[in-house]
């Protein structure tokens, strides 16, 4: 093998478990928000300015610089070399990453993997989640507890007017 394909086929070798949230949107708006990511080129031709004399023109944010367009002029081979380090092996989608899986946050932050409880997550899979229980998860309070004392059970008395 190579030194590219052997982690690739290790990774193949690890059991993931993918967990998901529901989507607060429509499954349409989700489609076409991921679309945007999957089905880029890696530079449109509008961004290309000018082709002449073996040279290629076109216009890169220049992040040194608060990100102000300007315009790059390139040896076609060069150009040409740059465009197909966007080429990815077969079977790979490129995805862009946003969060904490940025690449100017990963750049300045530590990332530790941590093999998940696989057996966990199965067990929290099978048995849904309640209203309830995704409230506490998601804000750390239990609504069922005393407001005040954070101990006793709440429970409704009626409405006052």
């Amino acid at each position: 093998m190579n030194l590219f394909n052997d982690p690739v086929q290790q990774a193949y070798k690890t059991k993931w478990v993918v967990h998901c949230e529901p989507s607060l949107a429509s499954a349409e708006h989700v489609v076409r928000y991921l679309g945007q990511y999957t089905h880029r080129v890696a530079i449109t031709n509008r961004r290309i300015v000018n082709i002449a004399e073996g040279k290629v023109t076109f216009i890169a944010k220049d992040y040194r610089d608060m990100a102000i367009k300007k315009p790059i002029t390139l040896d076609g081979v060069e150009f040409l070399r740059r465009f197909t380090l966007h080429i990815l092996p077969q079977r790979f989608v490129k995805i862009r990453r946003f969060g904490i899986y940025n690449h100017t946050v990963k750049r300045n932050m530590k990332l530790q993997f941590v093999p998940p409880d696989i057996d966990a997550i199965i067990r929290r899979q099978e048995t849904p989640e309640t209203t309830i229980e995704r409230f506490q998860r998601l804000t750390g309070i239990n609504p069922c507890l005393c407001p005040v004392c954070k101990t006793g059970r709440g429970r409704s008395e009626g409405v006052f007017a």
